[in-house]
């Protein structure tokens, strides 16, 4: 028998941290269970400490694109690691991916690297009010940007609502510069400039919202944020933490043909380690220090190990950047699968994706924003992890999440994967 049960850590954990994890969702508790603590992970797959493999869909909430324990991206951290873990001094590394990411957006002419996305949306955030000397900004209900004051705001009613604070610690004065509308709703964005077009110096949004679980763009939505921004020297913020370098060897702006004044990027370009970035043209980015009267600095910016391992992570994907096609076609074909077991068991989904990433919203209407998505079943949802985690699948720990392919997914895993499904909806047919 194995010595330790992730039920036993957890105990031991919530001794010692809050909520017993580092990241509220990792608790399970939309999903009325005990976290699984993970001992080892390769390819697809993760390894609970009672040593049950998992076929992983969460993959670390996005950033391993070429799946666990690459050996590339192992022997890039492992020769870094060698020659040191930090120096708290340019290193030609940063250079390295300064260039890689600068080469793969057209709209980034320069690029401050951070250990994070939250920090990445704060500092743009930052930037963008230091260049426009202006204080509101407009987000997006359901787009997570980090957990930056400014931006845990919950969204009101009406065509523009002044945020309220959506977390004890966030100031209501603070909480009332950020304007929040409803995901896709044009008319209420040109609303909503129009009313304060004078004192908005940024809209952020995800391109692809990911953070409500998955959710596209309507046509004309992207490109109307891009014009009245452009309109009113309003700066517009894309979030590609998720989306970068997952759809296609570049951002979502890439593949639509719309460019931000700023980029946010994380995830994928630390090949799993911490890290995050924010870059835009040059008139913009030279407002930050030193060049600039706009501060943000950080010990482990640039962090030696974390660019050895994004630079391996980025240099595979350019590479072969075509597959990002063969990923988007098994990701296609499993989201049509899986529809189909759903709908021969007669229960409601929608499964909403883009490339490689996708949601399944246990509900019959579409989701097209954080209100329609809201309306799923978040008890069906919970009861279908529940099972699929015991048939050895691995999806997020809540409704309003991504799932995410990898290139070192096989035939084999969509197809244990569906088989998985089958069985578990067969339990859930029976109680629905």
């Amino acid at each position: 028998m194995p010595s330790k049960s992730s039920k036993s850590l957890f105990k031991m954990a919530s001794k010692y941290i809050p909520g017993g994890v580092n990241s509220p969702v990792r608790a399970f508790r939309s999903v009325d269970s005990t976290p699984i603590f993970i001992e080892r992970a390769s390819g697809s797959k993760i390894y609970d400490v009672e040593g049950r493999e998992y076929i992983d869909y969460v993959s670390s909430w996005g950033p391993m694109i070429l799946g666990h324990s690459h050996p590339g991206v192992v022997r890039a951290i492992q020769k870094a690691a060698a020659k040191g873990t930090s120096y708290g001094a340019p290193t030609e590394l940063e250079i390295e991916m300064a260039r890689l990411i600068v080469d793969a957006f057209p709209s980034i002419d320069m690029v401050r690297m951070v250990s994070s996305g939250t920090e990445a949306a704060m500092t743009a955030i930052r930037l963008a009010r230091g260049y426009t000397g202006r204080e509101k900004i407009i987000k997006f209900d359901g787009c997570y940007h980090g957990h930056a004051d400014s931006l845990l705001v919950k969204a009101g009613s009406g065509v523009a609502t002044l945020g309220i604070p959506g977390s004890p610690g966030v100031p209501r004065k603070l909480a009332e510069l950020t304007v929040t509308l409803p995901y896709n709703d044009i008319e209420a964005a040109i609303s909503a400039v129009d009313l304060y077009k004078d004192d908005l110096a940024c809209i952020i949004v995800e391109p692809v919202a990911g953070n409500m679980g998955v959710v596209l763009p309507h046509i004309g939505f992207l490109e109307t944020l891009r014009d009245i921004t452009r309109r009113h020297g309003i700066l517009l913020i894309f979030d590609e933490v998720i989306t970068g370098f997952r759809l296609t060897y570049g951002g979502f702006q890439n593949i639509v043909g719309i460019e931000p004044d700023l980029t946010c990027l994380g995830k994928i370009i630390g090949g799993g380690l911490p890290v995050g970035a924010f870059g835009g043209k040059k008139a913009v980015m030279e407002k930050l220090a030193p060049s600039g009267p706009v501060y943000q600095a950080g010990t482990l910016s640039g962090n030696p190990v974390a660019m050895s391992a994004g630079l391996a992570t980025l240099n595979i994907l350019r590479k072969n950047a075509k597959a990002y096609l063969r990923l988007d076609s098994r990701t296609a074909l499993l989201c049509g699968e899986l529809q189909s077991l759903f709908e021969r068991k007669k229960i409601p989904i929608r499964i909403n994706r883009c490339g490689s990433m996708f949601t399944l919203f246990f509900t019959k209407d579409d989701v097209f924003d954080f209100t329609s998505a809201a309306k799923s079943d978040t008890s069906l949802y919970a009861r279908y992890f529940r099972k699929m985690l015991a048939n050895k699948v691995y999806f997020a720990p809540s409704q309003f999440e991504a799932a995410f392919l990898s290139f070192a997914h096989r035939d084999e895993d969509i197809d244990k994967t569906l088989q998985a499904c089958e069985q578990t909806l067969g339990t859930l047919a029976k109680r629905s």
